[in-house]
């Protein structure tokens, strides 16, 4: 007991210096990641390159409209759409239908009817499309997309801009995700700060950070031979996390890496209240770690420590002074974070219930994919030991 009561506050001394290091170098950091908003960079390209919108849709209806037409109404003028209804059952192929009929010169509808063999429905899509843009328009750039976003109507311009000016051959918009209730708001201004930890962005375009790679599904612009350099999602084809896979083959293979924060500019709606959120990173977290389950249950142990214990060093006397520095320096991290993710930093109050969900969350996707012996998404069922299996080939 003796030995406890020394070791507890060398603990809580431990994680506070870990927090107060990460808040000073995210608030040194975030400062150089350059805002697409400010008017500075209300520009375009100096010669317009063409670029192709890449739009996979399973069972969309109810927001693929929304994402198409504020695609359709973008201000840059060499573009083209090209939207993927992959196998739906819903109404979503008569709704890229009609809108293609509408609007033929930008956009153009495909239909998956069959997944073929050793490949996930969204990767088999994206690839599909992304062999027809080539292959019938060749655009400089490919932008990959989801179907649940929507982008204001200068996005794109902005965006290609940018990259165009900084060399990169694969740049990434960090999206806004809209939060609708306070359980949608303390789930993802957590999973916000949290993400600073697994990638620094302001050290994405240092080629010596190998580590700080970075891909989102919302909004991966990628040049197109460095799109095929790296093999498309051909040489990725069981990858559930494709968009952060493709951030890092391209980190990886020495290719030019930007990203911008814009809030606003280019925005989702990921799921309805927790249970939405929940059931949606199912699908995700036990591949975050290749669905090994010591690494998870390493990582759900790391944020009980990092994330919760110093609430509870709070009734300690010895550990309550380097409690209250950890937790001052996660409400300043919310603080950073609340400037481009629109979430109010008053949610670091929340800070540890957000903990207890994720790592809930964490152990559910180990549970749930255990026991059915896979993973169940968009009406596809993949084998696990097949998803184990691509994944441990990985480099």
């Amino acid at each position: 007991m003796h030995l406890l009561h020394l070791a507890l506050p060398i603990l809580a001394w431990l994680i506070a210096i870990a927090w107060l290091f990460k808040l000073l170098e995210a608030a040194r950091g975030l400062a150089k990641v350059p805002n697409l908003l400010a008017d500075e960079y209300d520009l375009s390209p100096v010669n317009t390159l063409a670029v192709t919108v890449i739009v996979p849709a399973c069972n969309e209806a109810d927001s693929v409209a929304a994402c198409l037409e504020s695609l359709v109404a973008q201000d840059y003028p060499n573009l083209r759409i090209v939207v993927v209804d992959d196998r739906s059952t819903d109404q979503t192929g008569a709704i890229v239908d009609e809108l293609a009929c509408a609007h033929v010169k930008r956009l153009e509808a495909l239909h998956v009817k069959i997944l073929p063999p050793n490949w996930l429905g969204k990767t088999h899509a994206m690839a599909v499309a992304a062999g027809h843009a080539i292959a019938t328009s060749k655009p400089e750039y490919l932008l990959f997309t989801d179907a649940d976003i929507v982008f204001r109507c200068d996005a794109i311009r902005r965006s290609l801009a940018q990259a165009v000016a900084t060399n990169a051959d694969h740049f990434v918009l960090l999206p806004t995700a809209v939060a609708k209730s306070w359980g949608e708001a303390t789930i993802l201004a957590y999973l916000q700060v949290m993400s600073l930890w697994a990638v620094r962005p302001w050290r994405v375009s240092d080629p010596k950070a190998t580590r700080d790679a970075i891909g989102v599904g919302a909004f991966n612009l990628i040049r197109t031979s460095a799109y095929l350099q790296l093999g498309g999602f051909e040489a990725t084809p069981m990858e559930i996390l494709e968009d952060l896979s493709l951030g890092r083959r391209v980190k990886r293979a020495g290719l030019r890496q930007q990203v911008a924060s814009a809030p606003g500019l280019v925005r989702f709606h990921w799921a309805s209240g927790i249970s939405g959120l929940l059931n949606g990173m199912t699908k995700n977290l036990f591949a975050v770690f290749r669905f090994h389950s010591g690494p998870l249950l390493a990582a759900a142990v790391a944020i009980a420590v990092f994330c919760v214990a110093p609430v509870a060093f709070l009734a300690l006397a010895a550990a309550r002074f380097p409690a209250l520095a950890a937790l001052g320096s996660v409400v300043g991290l919310y603080v950073l974070s609340s400037r481009w993710s629109q979430i109010s930093p008053l949610y670091a109050g929340l800070f540890p219930i957000g903990a207890a969900l994720v790592a809930y969350s964490m152990l559910r996707s180990m549970l749930v994919t255990v026991r059915d012996g896979g993973v169940t998404w968009r009406g596809t069922f993949y084998p696990l030991a097949e998803l184990r299996d691509y994944a441990d080939r990985l480099p």
